[in-house]
């Protein structure tokens, strides 16, 4: 009886302690989160060069900045749509370099830890909220994309304010809310088209809460403004002639070869979300279940829509999946805030009610969590010295060096020839030159239609429009069939290696061995 009593005692202070200090308890957990994720997405952001996609996205900020010989070398209707390009290149009028885009991506990357937060806050109360943003902050899925020059961290930010509008909506059925999220729908598809699918996540939302109230006319307004929204682009560029282009880029997202096998994403993205982060999430909506309303079916739908499109979709990159992490911070934060301030425990689930002290679990299940992530985001974020790359995971090892060699001591009318498009994107923004990959098909339906195929290197070579060769490793160890090809050009072609890229790794004996990783050759026909 007196060990009942002091349990309830210690209870009771533990319940007023929460309830006293709450704000300030949420306050300092969302001064760690922006701590802790400004270090890790600043920390040696610049020890690398830009890689491709950074180059392709930075050259076009730059044309649209007006920047000298890249305006002209970079053309400003690619692929996707421009609205970080766009926003970037207004960075780019005060402030032209790798390091301003890299920390203007950061940026947009913190303000997702804030919409995480608001959001978090709103379905769950302050603590679950500032968990969520404190995930956000320092999962490793995050902070490696928000520390790129890439479209996904500015999309993942817009499609996180179009959640927030959406749980507005929610709450208050309020036709203005619904509003607010076709436009930030909009911009979200403006930051990056694929995220079109998460259109689908609000139609699956809306079909499958029946507690919430919408009216016909309001999806019609709400479509109609995403519609208003997103029209500047087509527009622009049919008027600028390039409508072709974009009709030539769908076929070939439509029907380009597979990238990648079906596992990529369950062997590459649940260890950079988290897998106790993943965990808690999943367990906290089983414990929950019985507590379910509209809120986790939107949480649900935001996360297994995506999933299942881009698992079935042959086309897989790193980033795609980079929505559903924000609602999966939150699952966990409402499962482990719950713990740490509900004052019944049978309230939560019967399964917690045979523990005295399960609020003393939820933070220290929560430190082992935030421990893992920031230790996994760390040991991610030093510059990796290898021969090999990842799309969507960093920069890469002397793309940036070799590009600066080509733009000091290259002729300004000097064009080169690489494996493939990757380098050609970093040599052209680093060595303001022309440069072109071997590995482009002539067929639209099989390259990105922004890429411009070499025809006919041999005819080119001779009639010294080609005049430099630049080898590297990343390239030829995802092609050995065009770095062999791209040799044979070398070797046909008196070809004289006049600088070299080297890195350090370590041999299967344990000893430090230079390797190179990207050669410029000069050839003569």
């Amino acid at each position: 009886m007196v060990v009942h009593k002091e349990l309830t005692k210690e209870k009771t202070i533990f319940r007023e302690f929460i309830k006293i200090d709450e704000m300030t308890l949420s306050r300092l957990i969302l001064f760690l989160a922006f701590l802790g994720g400004t270090v890790l997405r600043v920390w040696m952001i610049n020890a690398m060069g830009y890689n491709t996609d950074e180059a392709v996205y930075s050259g076009q900020a730059a044309a649209i900045a007006g920047v000298p010989v890249l305006e002209d070398i970079f053309p400003i209707f690619r692929a996707h749509p421009l609205l970080f390009q766009v926003l970037l290149s207004i960075v780019y009028q005060f402030q032209f370099s790798d390091l301003a885009g890299r920390l203007f991506a950061v940026a947009i990357g913190l303000g997702t830890i804030f919409l995480t937060f608001q959001t978090g806050k709103l379905l769950y109360g302050r603590i679950p909220g500032a968990l969520a943003a404190l995930f956000i902050a320092l999962m490793p899925y995050h902070v490696l994309v928000t520390r790129q020059v890439l479209l996904d961290g500015p999309m993942v930010f817009f499609a996180t304010l179009s959640l927030y509008f959406l749980v507005q909506f929610g709450y208050s059925q309020k036709s203005i809310w619904i509003y607010f999220t076709g436009a930030s729908m909009g911009l979200t598809f403006l930051a990056k088209e694929t995220s079109i699918i998460l259109m689908g996540a609000i139609y699956s939302f809306l079909a499958l809460a029946s507690d919430i109230k919408i009216r016909i006319r309001d999806v019609i307004i709400s479509i109609f403004l995403w519609i208003l929204v997103i029209l500047p682009f087509p527009v622009s560029i049919a008027l600028a002639g390039s409508s072709t282009t974009g009709r030539n880029y769908l076929a070939w997202q439509l029907f380009r070869r597979p990238n990648h096998d079906w596992s990529f994403y369950f062997n590459n993205v649940p260890p950079s979300i988290g897998i106790l982060l993943i965990a808690a999430a999943i367990i906290g909506v089983i414990l929950l279940w019985k507590h379910r309303s509209w809120k986790e079916k939107l949480l649900l739908c935001w996360i297994l829509i995506p999933l299942t499109f881009f698992q079935i979709w042959p086309v897989k990159g790193f980033q795609y999946l980079l929505p559903i992490a924000p609602p999966l911070a939150i699952l966990a934060g409402r499962l482990l805030g719950k713990l740490a301030t509900e004052s019944d425990t049978i309230s939560l689930s019967p399964f917690f009610a045979k523990f005295s002290y399960y609020r003393l679990a939820s933070w220290v299940v929560t430190g082992v969590i935030v421990l893992s992530l920031f230790g996994t985001s760390w040991q991610r974020i030093q510059p990796e010295i290898s021969t090999r790359f990842m799309a969507g995971t960093g920069g890469v090892p002397g793309g940036r060096e070799a590009g600066e060699w080509v733009k000091n001591n290259a002729p300004l009318n000097s064009t080169f020839m690489t494996i493939g498009p990757s380098m050609a994107n970093i040599i052209k923004f680093y060595g303001q030159r022309p440069a072109y990959g071997l590995s482009v098909s002539p067929n639209p339906l099989h390259r990105n239609p922004a890429y411009t195929p070499i025809n006919n290197p041999d005819a080119q070579i001779r009639r010294s429009e080609i005049q430099y060769i630049i080898w590297d490793s990343f390239s030829a160890s995802r092609s050995t069939f065009f770095s062999d090809k791209l040799m044979g050009y070398v070797k046909l072609y008196n070809g004289r290696a006049i600088h070299t890229e080297s890195i350090t790794v370590t041999d299967t004996d344990g000893k430090p061995v230079v390797q190179p990783i990207i050669i410029i050759y000069e050839v003569h026909p």
